[in-house]
């Protein structure tokens, strides 16, 4: 069926006499547009036809065609070319100001619906916004206009202003869109005050600020004075909590006559004027946080009376204490004795909640955002939410056990060190050091812990009862699971209550609707046991046992899982366990578990892991038995890793018996066996464990058998499996060498030798590399002396790009240290390539300086002193390769004898400018490998010219004399910080610059004898990011950074001081941009780029270790404008700083998502695309809208209708086809 058949077909259902046809018509349309945006594309008099078919239908005798016809509009209005979107505006914009009721009512219904629908981009929303607005604004001035109609026309000015704020503030009208509000303000109906309300607040971002003040001055601030009637002041309190929540930047500013007339208001006896009074300081209290600060005692006091406000239930004497509070609350036994006494008064008629529930969610809004009072909020704020934990009234008491919630996640996050006698921990050294006046004192952990009692008796009291509702039960078991997971054991004298209580919700059956109740029941007894001692509950576990043994054997999956964790925890708490009825109990449903094939993945791998506990916390029930469980486990291919890492503890822990070993061994061989990467790394790790635990030593055959496996992932695609293939292969040499080696000999070495020299090999994969060498080299004497020489050619056969002289020197070092009997022939054969005349390639030359580096770090070459004169030649090299592997031989070398060649390498820093350089980076390869005890006796040797010679030099000559002297500095820190101190204020910026470079490189240093010196310097050091010399605050950033990252407990203490520098220079400043003529072409160079990029870095490292010392809303203050930085690595970094606080701190980044969305926005809208844009900056723009959407993602979950224009956004993004399904799994994360 053609297009225009099936449209003809459609139009003439439209025009059927009978309602039916033309109701279905018009579904059909709306059907097929669904189907395809396409459907008029190129005929656009059959467009036009469908349209005004439609339009007639909006004036149709029957309501459900009208309304249908409206649907049909806003589909339509998203296809329509421009000339008939505009058609549709203008005939729905005449419709709406005629005389028929009826048909005005439907035209304003459809104006809603298109204006939400109609495309953001194009001219036809300029010129909606052109034609509408001041109609819309004309009816509100009608005063014929009926109150149902003003309500549609508020709604339509509100869509338009909240989706095209551009072109609504473009345009000039007069009156002035607030003007024509205002006097509805007055209106008699309240629902029309309160969309004008909503109205007003969305017009004011986007108005002349003189307007706004003239509003503030005739309807705001006389409103809220005590003289003006009820209703003004009911409305002018919402109208200022709105205004908070759109314009904080307005209203902020005025906050001094506003809020000390809310807080007057508050005390007003009309219940509903109080309510709004809550709101609007909630508003205030999140929207306008530096503002409002000075009032926060009185608002927090405001909150505090009224969360107790309950008029029909209140004492005679309120002043009597928390005694008299207890009559107030709610007890669920009693709800049947209160029913029969109540018969004259009904709660639904009671309103006194709501004012109770705005107090506490004013309280909550001051926790969330408040994080730097939390040692104030335990004193002023929890003993009251703990005193209304029973609250009569159901959704309040949720509420206040959700902001109680809030307050102890704050505490986990903000409340620093929990337990500073933890002496295990360095940070908790450096804690208690640095904070020992208020450890010593309070701390918010030690407050709570004094309040545990009152808060568990007056949360289990609501929970006892039988006739508790699931979601409170919930609600109360997730507090309590926050509560031990930031104070863990802390509920030890309820133990007796808390037993009782899981008893009664695990002997119900789980229905659909509790199955998340049973979940989070079983989820707190499982922390409840692994953070309470044996003794706690050991004499309640005969009442909570059975029903637990109950749950194992549950249909719903979850819960027998949730179960099984549940013993995991209990078996580990009382370890260890002697046979008894529910440890067999146990074990019997463990075997059933397993043993039956369609067991769902996730029961099966909880029942593994409570297998392992069961052998390492009751390993007599476990060997009484007769090991079925691992014959169950060790079939099970198709999710191994569970079955894998139970092997890994039974075998770390106990001693099974080596033909148990052998069985696993042999299934997990098969597991290598299989492709893929997946479980392999935990298969290695098992393997390593196993192969250990062999009471008569590894079986002869096992070598032959192992080692062809593990030939499989000798190769560089899996940096990680290599690094555990190695690891594997190093304690088979080490346990059977005299079977091990034949095998690695014929089979692995040449693959071992091509992987050697691959760039590719770093960090632990090296460490394994050396190992495996040093366990080969032991297993063979004689193997030595051919492994170097393959080694070298090996290395020699690759391309350059394929290989890493350093890896292959560094593994003859290892070679030679383990079996030093090999170290002169190698020294004679690899000295000669370098010798003068040699007329080896210069690749093996390179090769031969890095070999004689690594031996001269631990073999003394003072009897073969021409091999470092040889080496110091290469100084003059035409390659920089060259030069560089020199440099690094002579200081290696040096280290092998101090006294003997640290003195020349001097020399040729102190009187050789050409060689100053590379005799640096030769000093530095001394500092960098010699012990603390060589240093000490060569650093007076070394300070003075590396000072001296580094002033004046080029930066990359200043850097490598830098880290020299910062490890200097830590050999007597006593003696040389203050040298470096005394230099802050050299007059050469050049000098500042090295020292504090230098003080970069003495954060390795973790003594806390250095700690002590360097702690009263630190500040003085860091405050160089004031310098006049832009290089020396961006090295001063970076040390801060380095500072952050590995002392935080130094500089916690002074952020106050050291912050506003950092924030100065995440500012752009103008001054230090410039442009460069390249060709025809001009280019921006902006010299402060680098400096903040730095600042930047800063603040993300300061957000992870230093968060509880940062003032959120300063700190959100310079994030926000990083996301429209020109560079894009500040756009991610600020990206990866709003995902961050989105986890830590919600509330208070939840108040700036108005802020962050419209370059969120732009950034997710790509690159502009012209006829210069080549593919590496689409590739650019595609990687900076992946980390945009990450925190949009993360932001989502926390926006909660906080901003519209961010959730606006976030529903684009889900409907885009480009981002739609990552988003999703982004949210889903």
């Amino acid at each position: 069926m053609t297009k225009v058949y099936l449209m003809n077909s459609l139009i003439e259902k439209m025009q059927s006499p009978d309602q039916d046809f033309r109701f279905m018509g018009l579904n059909d349309l709306m059907t097929e547009i669904r189907l395809d945006q396409n459907s008029f594309h190129g005929d656009e008099p059959m467009e036009s036809k469908v349209l005004l078919m439609v339009l007639s239908l909006v004036e149709d005798k029957i309501s459900e065609v009208k309304n249908q016809a409206v649907k049909c509009l806003g589909q339509l209005i998203k296809i329509l070319r421009q000339s008939q979107m505009e058609l549709v505006v203008d005939k729905l914009i005449d419709f709406s100001s005629g005389k028929d009721e009826e048909l005005r009512d439907i035209s304003g219904l459809a104006l809603k619906t298109i204006t939400a629908e109609l495309p953001p981009d194009g001219k036809i929303a300029a010129t909606a916004c052109a034609k509408l607005t001041p109609k819309l604004l004309g009816q509100i001035q009608n005063p014929s206009t009926p109150p149902e109609a003003l309500v549609e026309t508020l709604s339509i000015l509100s869509i338009l202003t909240s989706r095209f704020p551009n072109h609504i503030s473009t345009a000039n009208y007069s009156p002035t869109p607030l003007q024509v509000l205002a006097p509805l303000l007055t209106h008699a109906r309240p629902v029309v005050r309160k969309r004008a309300i909503i109205t007003i607040s969305q017009f004011i971002p986007i108005s002349n600020p003189a307007v706004f003040a003239d509003l503030l001055k005739t309807d705001v601030l006389p409103n809220l004075l005590s003289s003006a009637t009820l209703d003004k002041q009911r409305t002018t309190v919402q109208l200022v909590a709105a205004v908070a929540r759109n314009s904080p930047a307005q209203i902020s500013p005025v906050l001094g006559n506003v809020v000390p007339q809310i807080l007057q208001a508050v005390e007003k006896s009309d219940d509903e004027l109080r309510e709004g009074s809550l709101q609007a300081l909630e508003a205030l209290v999140l929207r306008c946080p530096t503002e409002i600060d000075i009032y926060l005692p009185s608002v927090i006091e405001v909150g505090n009376k009224y969360i107790k406000y309950d008029p029909n239930y209140a004492q005679e004497d309120d002043e009597d204490g928390d005694d008299d509070e207890d009559a107030d609350m709610a007890d669920p036994d009693e709800d049947d004795d209160d029913d029969e006494d109540l018969d004259e008064y009904s709660d639904d008629e009671d309103t006194s909640y709501k004012i109770r529930r705005s107090a506490t969610k004013l309280l909550a809004a001051v926790i969330g955002t408040r994080p730097d009072r939390l040692l104030r909020t335990y004193k002023d704020i929890s003993p009251v939410l703990i005193s209304r934990f029973g609250d009569r009234e159901e959704t309040v008491r949720l509420e206040i056990w959700a902001t109680y919630g809030t307050l102890l996640s704050q505490t986990s996050v903000y409340g620093g060190a929990q337990d500073v006698k933890d002496d295990a921990s360095p940070r908790g050294k450096r804690k208690r050091d640095t904070e020992e006046p208020m450890d010593v004192g309070e701390t918010p952990y030690s407050l709570l812990k004094a309040q545990v009692p009152a808060l568990s008796k007056a949360l289990l009291n609501q929970l006892k009862s039988s006739k508790t509702s699931p979601s409170v039960l919930q609600a109360g078991y997730g507090l309590l699971h926050s509560l031990l997971s930031v104070l863990p054991g802390s509920l030890a004298t309820q133990v007796p209550l808390i037993i009782s209580t899981s008893k009664g919700v695990l002997s119900q059956s789980p229905t659909t609707s509790t199955s998340t109740l049973h979940l989070t029941c079983l989820s707190f007894l499982a922390l409840f046991f692994s953070t309470h001692s044996q003794e706690v509950f050991a004499s309640s576990l005969p009442s909570i046992t059975p029903v637990l043994l109950k749950s194992l054997s549950e249909r719903h999956p979850r819960i027998a899982s949730e179960s099984f964790r549940v013993f995991s925890s209990l078996l580990t708490a009382v370890k260890p366990v002697k046979p008894n009825e529910w440890t067999l109990a146990l074990y019997d449903e463990v075997i059933n578990r397993l043993s039956i094939h369609d067991t769902d993945a996730e029961v099966r791998a909880s029942a593994e892991d409570c297998v392992a506990d069961i052998w390492v916390c009751a390993t007599e029930v476990a060997t009484s038995k007769g090991l079925k469980e691992w014959e169950y486990i060790c079939r099970n291919t198709g999710k191994p890793e569970n079955g894998v890492r139970a092997i890994t503890k039974v075998a770390k822990e106990v001693n099974v018996g080596d033909d148990w070993t052998n069985g696993c061994v042999t299934w997990l061989m098969g597991l290598l066996r299989k492709s893929g990467r997946s479980g392999k790394v935990e298969v290695f790790s098992a393997l390593d464990v196993l192969l250990k635990s062999y009471k008569s030593g590894i079986p002869a055959a096992l070598p032959s058998q192992l080692v062809p496996q593990i030939k499989t992932y000798i190769s560089t695609s899996d940096i990680s499996l290599l690094s555990q293939a190695l690891s594997t292969l190093a304690i088979l040499l080490e346990l059977s060498p005299l079977t091990t080696f034949p095998e690695v000999e014929s089979d692995l070495l040449n693959e071992i030798y091509a992987v050697t020299h691959s760039p590719l090999v770093s960090g632990v994969a090296l460490e394994s590399l050396f190992r495996f060498f040093a366990a080969l080299v032991q297993a063979d004497n004689q193997i030595a002396t051919h492994v170097v020489p393959n080694l070298v050619l090996s290395a020699e056969k690759a391309t350059k790009t394929e290989s890493s002289p350093s890896n292959v020197a560094k593994c003859i070092g290892q070679v030679v240290k383990s079996q030093l009997g090999v170290a002169a022939g190698t020294i004679a054969e690899y000295s000669k390539s370098f010798k003068k005349n040699s007329k080896a390639k210069p690749s093996l030359v390179i090769l031969s300086l890095l070999i004689i580096g690594e031996l001269g770090r631990f073999i003394d070459m003072s009897n073969q002193r021409d091999i470092f004169t040889y080496v110091v030649d290469h100084f003059s090299s035409e390659q920089e390769d060259m030069r560089a592997a020199a440099a690094f031989a002579a200081g290696n070398i040096a280290i092998g004898n101090l006294h003997q060649f640290l003195p020349a390498i001097v020399k040729m820093v102190e009187s050789d400018p050409k060689k100053r350089l590379l005799a640096l980076h030769a000093a530095k390869e001394v500092v960098t490998h010699c012990s603390q005890g060589q240093l000490e006796g060569v650093a007076d040797l070394l300070w003075g010219p590396l000072f001296e010679y580094s002033q004046n030099a080029e930066e990359s000559t200043r850097n490598v004399a830098a880290a020299c002297l910062g490890k200097l500095a830590t050999t007597q820190p006593s003696r040389y910080l203050p040298q470096l101190h005394a230099r802050i204020t050299d007059a050469n910026p050049d000098t500042r610059a090295t020292v504090v470079s230098a003080i970069r490189y003495t954060f390795a240093d973790t003594s806390r004898s250095f700690d002590e010196i360097f702690s009263p310097l630190l500040v003085d050091f860091l405050s160089l990011m004031a310098d006049e010399n832009l290089v020396v605050r961006r090295l001063t950033l970076s040390a801060l950074n380095s500072a952050a990252r590995t002392k935080p407990h130094l500089i916690r203490d002074h952020l106050v001081a050291l912050l506003p520098n950092l924030y100065k220079e995440t500012v752009i400043d103008a001054t230090l941009i410039r442009t460069v003529q390249m060709g025809p072409w001009s280019h921006k160079v902006d010299d402060g780029l680098d400096t903040r990029k730095t600042a930047y870095e800063t603040m993300y490292t300061l957000l992870d270790t230093c968060l509880s010392k940062l003032n959120l809303h300063e700190f959100l203050g310079r994030v926000i404008p990083g996301l429209s930085d020109d560079s894009d690595e500040i756009k991610v970094i600020s990206h990866m700083m709003l995902f961050r606080l989105s986890q830590v701190a919600p509330a208070a980044v939840a108040q700036r998502l108005e802020e962050a969305a419209p370059q969120l926005e732009k950034t997710m809208k790509g690159a502009n695309v012209t006829k210069d844009t080549v593919k590496q900056d689409l590739e650019r723009a595609a990687e900076l809208q992946r980390s945009a959407l990450r925190a949009v993602a993360a932001l989502s979950k926390i926006s909660t209708g906080v901003s519209p224009k961010f959730d606006l956004m976030v529903e684009e993004l889900k409907k885009n086809p480009a981002w739609s399904n990552e988003f999703r799994e982004l949210g889903g994360q």
